[in-house]
């Protein structure tokens, strides 16, 4: 809790009665007030000579209180009285008083009498005052001030070290680490921040406090071991003390910035010169390297070859690309330097840069003029010396690339033009060279072009002079031979290719006949192959009779098939006739198929085998088909009379469970019948299953003579037997509720209706809306909660439907809670006779042995010391003996 707190209006003092209970709760606070206040007035005392040695009286006087606001506030105060009356006393500290209030301090509850009376709180809380006023007041960090300003300005501080978190002045402080990051952050030298440790807070203490009266002239305002014996160090004591570690660093810091601004003057000073020198040296290098440049750029000297034009070219472009703008760079960069240079000595009041003679930033941009002139004219002299040497070299490049074209083109081909590979051709291969060397001959033609070309370029050589005009025009004059050359070679090889096309186009046709009957004949045998030995796979008697009748009407394809196959065969031998009679070389078989006449002969064979086959497959399949179908007959008769049997019983059952006829002794004999009905039908179940084994032996998969499968079958027989016991159970559980219960059968047969008229859907289940409008109609006038009580007692396990069971239950329970609260009132009065409780005692007398024990141990729970010591009352004996839910 805070002792002497200050309000952000300046309410720097708290009413009296504040500081009474303050020091009533923790007296331990006023010990630490007491020495941190006394060390800081004397740290000011100092200055004038002077000190205290007990706050409460060395102020009594005000001749010190006054000093002490002298030498911190630096003003000078209304002359002291010096006499030693009461009088005079209060007349100093008024004037102090006065003094504190003009600087905007609101004082709460301190008068000079209690100060000169030594009143300790009242002194506390002046001294305090002062503090706040001259030590933290104008404390600014970050827009805050104050008491904020300095929390921030250690949160700041402290925020790189390890284990320190300065959330507030007072447990924060306890473990010493941030009084030394605060001497560390700003002397590093004084303490060793690694070694210190938070689990000793004493060594830490003092070390902080040891080196700050040494090195920092901050007087010891606490004991190390006041604050780590105190739960919650006084907050105004650790604020006094940090502020003297703030004003300390905070001086050191003002004559550390004056430092840094002289030595910025003498940098700013230094860098200066050091601008100047590298201008002189920067400006002198660009101007040498301008004055040699200059002369090898004016050079107008021609060359005698491009390639040594080139190379000269070559050199003007590493200038352009190296050399130059480097110097670029470097004008640049001293242009920059120059404007820098002047900037800073303007700002800095200093006289203008004035550089050498001939070196002024107008001296370089005239020297660099003239540079480019000059490279501009030497360039232009380098590109009208290439275009002019250009123009011969490119005419003869032209030329030799033209010659080396042709020539690659014209290799090999007189050797092609010569060659008789249409002697031992195919047609289609007559064709394909015919078509090859009429490509050949649009070429040629489109090659007349280039030769005359070649030799228009020899000519203007010829006529310019070129220095190697011989071998240009020897060159020309074989090309102009071999053109002739291959005109004449081309005219013969087409006329060969021509006559051998004619013989060869006969023997084509024959070829091309022969495969376009041979390919459908040949998938004709393939298919019909295939399809005899395929693998037939029948479940019914008429897919056998298809698959016969199909392949009847093969059998009767079989003689235009063989005719087919001679008249193939005739157009083969007709081919090899013309062969031998004009003696045409063949290159090879028939290019249209692949099918010979052995493998039509071999096929046909085949098939003719494999039709008696066949027929005996078919016969034996009919059979088995036969047998199948007489099976799938047996088994539907059986199906047929079974299933709607058994669907028959389940609705005869399902009408009795519902329907009210006679007594429930009377529906449970008549299910019992039932039952005996059912179990006397199994044989005929058994007897279907058997005629089941052999259609699966016999891998029948499906009959078309009835709907039910033996699955189905099963099925509801299962269900059958399921619904008729689980019936008679209900009915044997409602007989079991309606004799405990004591109900009658009227009224289980009113229960039945009710049941029946809500069962819209009729599946012996009503769903919840159903179930709230029986019982609405029965009288109910229940809410939410109470119709959720009653939903989780007919439908526990919360699966939304209510069976009829369920609803008898609740039913007969809700009829009986009246009666059983009357017992129960009844059993209570006759066992307590006058009194109003029943002794555990009176019960073991009264009930028999072998129930007493168990109806004591039961009871033993409810007794209570309200009552008569082991005795219960009328709610206590109804709770124990039916439960907190059934009354």
């Amino acid at each position: 809790m805070d002792h002497y707190d200050s309000q952000q209006t300046n309410d720097y003092m708290q009413p009296e009665e504040d500081w009474d209970r303050d020091l009533l709760l923790d007296p331990a606070w006023e010990k630490q007030q007491r020495k941190t206040f006394t060390a800081w007035c004397n740290s000011h005392l100092r200055k004038a000579g002077t000190q205290i040695e007990n706050i409460e009286e060395d102020f009594r006087d005000g001749l010190k209180l006054m000093l002490l606001l002298e030498v911190i506030s630096g003003e000078r105060l209304a002359k002291p009285e010096r006499g030693k009356m009461r009088v005079h006393k209060i007349s100093n500290v008024n004037k102090a008083l006065d003094f504190i209030a003009s600087k905007g301090v609101k004082l709460v509850s301190i008068g000079a009498e209690e100060i000169v009376d030594g009143n300790v709180k009242m002194t506390l809380g002046m001294i305090w005052t002062i503090i706040l006023r001259f030590a933290i007041q104008d404390i600014s960090v970050e827009e805050t001030s104050a008491k904020e300003g300095l929390l921030l300005w250690c949160q700041r501080k402290t925020a790189p070290y390890k284990n320190v978190n300065i959330q507030n002045f007072h447990i924060s402080w306890k473990d010493g680490l941030g009084f030394c990051a605060l001497i560390h952050r700003h002397r590093p030298e004084l303490i060793d921040y690694g070694k210190l440790r938070k689990d000793d807070p004493l060594t830490n203490l003092n070390t902080a406090f040891d080196v700050a009266e040494k090195y920092l002239d901050i007087p010891k305002m606490l004991d190390a071991e006041d604050i780590v014996g105190t739960a919650r160090p006084d907050e105004k004591a650790i604020m006094t003390y940090v502020s003297s570690f703030y004003h300390a660093f905070s001086g050191a810091q003002k004559a550390e910035t004056a430092a840094n601004r002289i030595c910025k003057v003498l940098a700013v000073n230094q860098e200066n010169e050091q601008l100047m020198e590298d201008y002189e040296k920067l400006a002198s290098d660009l101007l040498e390297w301008i004055r040699r440049t200059v002369p090898w750029l004016e050079n107008r000297t021609p060359e005698n070859t491009m390639q040594a034009m080139q190379q000269k070219l070559e050199d003007f472009r590493d200038y352009r690309r190296l050399h130059k703008p480097p110097k670029v760079q470097e004008k640049c960069q001293l242009e920059i330097n120059f404007n820098t240079l002047q900037t800073k000595l303007r700002l800095s009041n200093r006289p203008a840069f004035m550089p050498s003679e001939g070196k002024m930033v107008s001296d370089i941009n005239n020297a660099w003029s003239g540079l480019e002139q000059a490279e501009k004219g030497y360039e232009e002299w380098q590109l009208n010396e290439i275009r002019r040497l250009e123009r011969l070299d490119h005419l003869a490049e032209k030329f030799r690339q033209k010659a080396s074209i042709h020539e690659a083109w014209t290799d090999g081909k007189e050797a092609m033009l010569q060659q008789k590979d249409y002697e031992i051709a195919t047609l289609s291969e007559i064709k394909a060279l015919l078509k090859k060397h009429e490509a050949f001959e649009s070429d040629l033609a489109a090659h007349q072009d280039r030769v005359e070309q070649i030799a228009a370029i020899a000519q203007e050589l010829n006529e310019l002079d070129y220095y190697n005009s011989p071998s240009v025009n020897a060159r020309c004059q074989k090309i102009c031979d071999q053109w002739d050359n291959l005109g004449a070679l081309t005219q013969k090889r087409r006329e060969a290719l021509e006559r051998t096309e004619k013989l060869l186009e006969t023997i084509d046709q024959l070829y091309l006949e022969y495969a376009k009957r041979a390919a459908p004949f040949n998938n004709w045998m393939e298919g019909a192959m295939e399809d005899l030995q395929d693998t037939f796979i029948v479940h019914t008697i008429e897919e056998i009779q298809g698959l016969t009748t199909a392949h009847e009407q093969f059998k009767a394809t079989l003689p235009d098939a063989d005719k087919e196959r001679q008249a193939i065969l005739g157009i083969h031998n007709e081919v090899t006739k013309i062969v031998q009679t004009y003696h045409v070389n063949m290159a090879g078989t028939n290019p249209y198929t692949t099918i010979t006449p052995q493998e039509i002969n071999g096929k046909w064979d085949h098939v003719r085998q494999l039709v008696p086959r066949r027929d005996q497959a078919l016969m034996e399949e009919h059979t088995r088909q036969q047998q199948n179908e007489r099976l799938r007959k047996q088994f539907a008769a059986q199906a047929n009379i079974i299933g709607p049997w058994i669907q028959t019983k389940m609705e005869e059952i399902g009408r009795i469970s519902i329907e009210m006829h006679g007594t429930l002794e009377d529906q449970l004999n008549h299910l019992r019948q039932y039952e005996k009905s059912i179990v006397n039908y199994k044989p005929k179940i058994d007897q279907l299953e058997g005629d089941h084994q052999q259609i699966q032996e016999a891998l029948i998969f499906d009959n078309k003579h009835t709907n039910y499968t033996m699955e189905h079958i099963r099925v509801g027989w299962e269900q059958l037997l399921t619904t008729i016991a689980r019936t008679m159970n209900e009915v044997e559980n409602q007989i079991l509720t309606r004799d405990a219960k004591g109900i009658s059968q009227e009224q289980m047969n009113e229960f039945r209706a009710s049941f029946n008229h809500f069962d819209r859907k009729k599946t012996g289940m009503m769903d919840t809306d159903d179930f709230r409008a029986c019982l609405i109609s029965m009288g109910y006038n229940m809410g939410e909660a109470e119709f959720a009580r009653i939903m989780s007692i007919v439908d526990p396990n919360r699966i939304g439907v209510v069976t009829f069971q369920a609803f008898i239950d609740f039913m007969s329970r809700e009829t009986a809670d009246t009666d059983t609260a009357d017992q129960v009132m009844a059993s209570f009065k006759i066992l307590a006779g006058d009194k109003n409780y029943i002794t555990l005692d009176e019960l073991r007398r009264e009930l028999p042995p072998d129930q007493a024990e168990y109806c004591i141990a039961r009871m033993a729970p409810y007794t209570g010391p309200d009552a008569v010591p082991g005795a219960l009352d009328y709610m206590s004996f109804s709770t124990a003996l039916y439960g907190e839910s059934d009354l």
